[in-house]
């Protein structure tokens, strides 16, 4: 497959620009400004990146609610042909956008995109003067914010914060009429692929959408069908070769992550109008007799509990190589999932997950108070993720809530109840291909697995609570701590998850850095991890853990890597450990690769082993 550098891959077409870079920038902590007449803009930014952090050129940490950017970006003469959209990944929280002096979008939401058509604001001028403003409240503990820290100075698991813009801002191009989005399913019982493809501006009864799918140099579908309105699906029915060795060369899986490329056109009569690239796979997800299934198999889950945060760049990654260098050492370390914690992450994130075979639970980021009032930005939000993100064949799960955060009186109020049975609900109606679950960790409400929190250091405690679905039944009922199911739920053989545990601090640094447990040196840490995969692997109630963590993340420091993807102990060893192995293989790290391994290391391990 040919690798792609667009900010969405999803939707690629070849007519974007970034807008990365330098940006005039100003606080505006009393919040006085309204309008960007009224701004004055006293310093420069690097977006994407977060005025808190150091890759900003600004690096502070302190209290500031409002801030503003401002841009003035000359235009070809393509550019402005057509319609101009104007795309931003993430403003954390509340955005407007002022684009020669008319306001064109507002959005709320720290963690998801929107777009605006700024084409009626260029009114025949030749350049974007683009103005954002972004309030975010630092202290608004309904406001979802994961795991930004509400305090001054970050603490316990708690991070700096991240104020305005933090993903990729782009404009594209566009024809008057055009694709505006695409929706990918498959289907592997009936071997075909669904195809939602939605339209903006004037149809005519002449349109028709055009698809061709292939793999390689085989294609395996070309169709043309006619446009009816505004949304056209059609069920793409793939060659099937009947015989399941042959069918698993087109299956998508950790081991052998097979991507489909599509090209989508739309014509108007045989002249097309729009084109995008885009691609899907051949997968599915379910749960059968207490496990997990990946395309009709049972499938135990290694999973590492992965917070998405860079010391000099925070929830921004440094780059694109960054983001796929992590998914990358997930893999080298054995882990065939990760959770991405607290973080809705950069969609390149999620496409190099798909290309390089990760399984993805995607959580929203908590708000930590529950107030009515606030439910609704808290609802859309999570909408928008599922919207943006349910075409990437990485995904498996979705994660609305951790550990009680915003609903803290699960076990008492009946309203909080409603709430996460209803978000569960409604991620089920909007995406019924994938897993989820009302709350993860403990204090169970309903859900496709059972959640459980256990950060226990002593391995022979694990044995005693989930060695067999005896002993796992055992300790739902009789908790050590927090209940793990609400009364009045009963579970009805869904899969259990020993989806946080582990979190062994271990620091050069050992002063101000925090952990579950700790190990005073890489020996006894390797020694440690080792002594608890082996006994976690040995436990017949589960289907599948998910470690905490992938990497240490500022006081932090429990990460197999520490804040700088380097390894705490033996790479090779590592991984052995947590796929459950006997033996170890040898695998090596390259800190002056930017990919994090060394030119030869493939000699040494199979492919398969590798993507396995």
């Amino acid at each position: 497959m040919k690798l792609s550098d667009h900010p969405n891959p999803l939707l690629e077409r070849p007519t974007w620009r970034s807008l990365n870079g330098p940006w005039r920038f100003a606080y505006d902590d009393a919040g006085a400004w309204k309008k960007p007449s009224q701004a004055v803009f006293d310093r420069e930014i690097l977006v994407p990146f977060a005025p808190e952090s150091a890759k900003s050129g600004l690096g502070d940490t302190g209290f500031h609610p409002v801030v503003w950017y401002s841009k003035t970006v000359k235009l070809s003469e393509e550019e402005r042909e057509g319609r101009l959209l104007l795309h931003f990944g993430a403003v954390d929280y509340h955005a407007k956008v002022w684009v020669n002096g008319q306001l064109v979008a507002e959005h709320r939401g720290g963690h998801t995109p929107f777009t605006a058509d700024v084409t009626e604001a260029l009114e025949g001028a030749e350049a974007l003067e683009i103005v954002v403003r972004a309030e975010d409240d630092p202290k608004n503990l309904g406001q979802a914010r994961g795991k930004q820290d509400w305090e001054e100075e970050p603490h316990v698991i708690w991070y700096p914060r991240t104020t305005g813009i933090w993903q990729t801002v782009w404009f594209e191009a566009v024809p008057e009429t055009r694709i505006a989005d695409l929706r990918w399913t498959s289907d592997v019982q009936s071997w075909t692929v669904g195809l939602e493809v939605r339209l903006a501006g004037p149809l005519r009864p002449e349109m028709s959408v055009r698809v061709r799918l292939w793999r390689g140099e085989e294609e395996l579908v070309r169709d043309t069908f006619g446009v009816k309105g505004e949304r056209v699906t059609r069920t793409l029915h793939l060659p099937d070769p009947g015989i399941d060795d042959r069918r698993a060369e087109l299956m998508w899986s950790p081991a052998h992550p097979h991507l489909i490329e599509a090209r989508v056109e739309l014509l108007d009569a045989d002249a097309v109008v729009d084109t995008l690239s885009s691609y899907t796979a051949m997968r599915s997800i379910g749960t059968e007799g207490g496990r997990f299934t990946l395309n009709g198999h049972p499938y135990y889950l290694r999973m590492a509990l992965d917070q998405g945060y860079w010391p000099e760049s925070l929830m921004t990654a440094p780059d694109d190589v960054a983001l796929r260098r992590d998914v990358e050492l997930a893999k080298m370390l054995g882990f065939n999932g990760v959770r991405k914690h607290q973080k809705l992450e950069d969609p390149r994130w999620l496409y190099w997950c798909d290309v390089l075979g990760l399984l993805v639970w995607e959580e929203m980021p908590s708000a930590y108070s529950f107030h009515p009032d606030l439910v609704g930005d808290f609802v859309n939000e999570w909408r928008e993720a599922i919207l943006r993100d349910r075409s990437h064949p990485c995904i498996m799960a979705w994660v609305p809530f951790n550990e009680s955060w915003g609903v803290p009186d699960l076990m008492t109020n009946p309203t909080h109840r409603h709430y996460a049975q209803a978000l569960y609900h409604l991620t089920k109606t909007l995406d019924p291909t994938r897993l989820s679950i009302t709350n993860d960790g403990w204090e169970f409400v309903g859900g496709d697995w059972v959640g459980i929190h256990d950060y226990t250091h002593k391995p022979e405690k694990l044995m005693e609570r989930y060695a067999t679905p005896g002993a796992v039944k055992a300790t739902v009922e009789n908790p050590r701590g927090r209940a793990l199911r609400v009364q009045g739920i009963e579970l009805r053989g869904e899969p259990v998850v020993l989806s946080e545990f582990g979190g062994m601090a271990f620091s050069a640094e050992p002063k101000g850095s925090w952990g579950y447990s700790r190990a005073q040196d890489s020996a006894a840490f390797l020694e440690r991890y080792e002594a608890m995969m082996e006994v976690v692997h040995e436990l017949k109630g589960l289907a599948g853990f998910c470690y905490t963590q992938l990497t240490d993340t500022f006081q932090e420091q429990n990460g197999l890597l520490d804040e700088r993807r380097k390894p705490k102990a033996d790479m090779a060893r590592l991984r052995q450990a947590t796929k459950g192995e006997r033996s170890p293989g040898e695998l090596e790290l390259n800190p002056d690769n930017p990919m994090g391994y060394s030119r030869h290391w493939k000699e040494k391990l199979s492919k398969e082993d590798y993507a396995e």
